[in-house]
Order: structure tokens, then sequence, then C-alpha cells
């Protein structure tokens, strides 16, 4: 029998689930249990397959728009947030209905607002198609707001006339790729008006800021997490800025290609997992890793998470 290849696996902390995810989570199992099977879910609760396929079988159903929810059933609305239009047609049709969006998302959504309310214009720096963009997009009426993707977008952009500008970023943005953006707005615009605080939520700097500490000298990155998953995305693009010639995104163990891990001969992976991907995608790679390998597994902490967000009272 062949001696197994010695392989360092050295994993990022924090990782996975952040408070804003296991609140949406737990919201969503206390409503099923609160009020039996099946509740409703406006979209995917968060982005991550694993987790819904769970809640799935528990007796969520996840749907496109609330034109799929019956009248006598509760829908929740995802972490993500949303448009005001949804609420109020929940509202509208008497609907039970729970919200869902992250207090940090929904902290953006009151920014916004206050905004427009002292007369400004809003630029959302974010990408576009994202279930938080468009929440957030849609808390103003058409034309009050304008997405700004890139540093091309802010250096393009013409204000309305005679109007005050004023920022807020989507939640799970790059740090390093939205301070060129601002860098560029405030040069062009210096009387713009800021966030109190950063918009990008806790999590995702943290997350950030491991997959940095982890992936620098690594010769391949693994990040758990979903396509969809906006903050996974930018773990994966954060890594390989690095210095990590080599990230792959996946969902679980079953997404690795061994083969190309043979390819590389690597002795030192990088793993972590997006705010979206649970611990137990984690644990599954790290098994897979062992299966093949002679591992010793590295911690890499460089800071430590205790935010907790309460549930609301109605699941309490």
């Amino acid at each position: 029998m062949n001696a197994k290849k010695p392989l360092t696996l050295r994993m990022a902390a924090p990782r996975g689930f952040c408070a804003g995810v296991d609140r949406a989570i737990e919201m969503v199992e206390k409503a099923i249990e609160r009020y039996g099977a099946p509740v409703y879910v406006r979209h995917e609760i968060v982005h991550n397959e694993t987790v819904v396929a769970r809640l799935r079988g528990l007796g969520a159903v996840f749907v496109d728009e609330l034109d799929d929810v019956p009248d006598d059933r509760p829908v929740l609305f995802s972490a993500h947030g949303v448009p005001k239009s949804i609420p109020a047609e929940a509202e509208r049709r008497k609907l039970l209905y729970l919200d869902a969006t992250c207090p940090l998302v929904s902290k953006v959504h009151i920014e916004t607002e206050r905004h427009h309310k002292r007369g400004a214009h809003v630029l959302l720096i974010g990408h576009a198609g994202h279930p938080e963009v468009e929440g957030t997009m849609g808390q103003l009426q058409g034309g009050a707001m304008t997405l700004i993707e890139t540093e091309e977008d802010a250096e393009r952009f013409e204000p309305p006339a005679g109007t005050p500008l004023a920022y807020v970023t989507q939640t799970t943005l790059s740090v390093d790729d939205t301070i060129k953006i601002v860098r560029v707005l405030r040069r062009r615009f210096p009387e713009i008006w800021v966030p109190h605080k950063d918009d990008i939520c806790y999590a995702t700097t943290n997350r950030q800021e491991a997959v940095k500490a982890i992936a620098s000298d690594a010769d391949l990155l693994f990040v758990v997490g979903s396509p969809t998953s906006s903050n996974s995305l930018r773990l994966v693009e954060v890594g390989q800025r690095a210095g990590c010639p080599v990230g792959r995104l996946i969902e679980n163990v079953g997404a690795i290609d061994w083969t190309m891990v043979e390819g590389l001969s690597p002795t030192i992976v990088a793993l972590t997992a997006g705010a979206s991907a649970p611990e137990s995608a984690v644990q599954g790679v790290v098994a897979g890793f062992r299966e093949r390998y002679d591992v010793t597994v590295e911690e890499v902490e460089t800071t430590r998470e205790d935010v907790e967000f309460k549930l609301p009272r109605e699941l309490v």
C-alpha cells in the first residue's frame, strides 16, 4: 500500500455562517415549528443549495414571487432584503409575513431613505441582478438611485444638476474593489455624503481578511459556497489577488476535481467558506482530503466574532 502524500490544509477562521444567515435560517425553522408546514419563502432564504435543500425537507417551499403564495400560509422574505413593494403587496393581501432581511442590509435601506429625504441622489455601489441590490434599489422610486458597478461607472456618472449626492454599498462586496470605486467618487464629488460606518458587513470584511492570511503562499484555494453567493465569489477573487495561483468555488466535497489537485502537486491548500455555507460542508471537504492525503490541519484565526441578531417577537 502506497503511503499518502503529506499535505497541509490551512483553514480560515472566521469562515462560514454569519449572524444574519444564522438568524434567517432559524426564522424558517421556527416558523415551520409554529405554523406547521408548508411555510413559504420568497427566493432562497440564503444563497446556498445545501441549506435550501435541508429547509425544503423540513417543509419550506421556495417561490419566486408572492403570486405563488396561498392566502392562508405564512411567507418569509429572504436575508437579502426586498423592495418596498413586496411587503406592501403582502399587506394588501393580508398575508402573514416575516421579514428575514439581515439587520445590516436593513441599515443600508434606512440610510438610503435618510439620504433621499435630505434631497440627495443616491448612488448604490453593487452588482446588477443581485437580490440585495434589487431590494435596496426598490426602497426608492425610479430615478432616485443610480447603480455603480465599476470604477468606470464612477468616472462616467453625471449627477442631476444642483442635486447633492450620497452613496451606499451592497454589504457583500470586495472591500478592496469598493475602496477603489469610493476613491473615484470622492475625487469627483468631494461633497458626497458617505455612510457613517462602512456598509460592507463585518462578516464579509472578516472573511476577506482571513482568506488573505491563508492564501498568500498557498498552492490552491477552495472556497465552499454556491455560485449565486456574492460573498463567496469575492473570497475566490480576494484569495487569488493575495497570491494564491489557483482558486475554486465549490458547493461541497463532491465538486472537487481531484485530478486537478494531483496535477498541481500542492503542499498547502487553503480552505474557507462563504457566509452562507454550512460548516458541515467544510468538514466534508476536510474528510475528503484526509481520505487521500496525510493531512496536517492549520487553523488561522484573524479575528473572533460574537455578533448575534435577535429573532422577531412573533417567533420567540
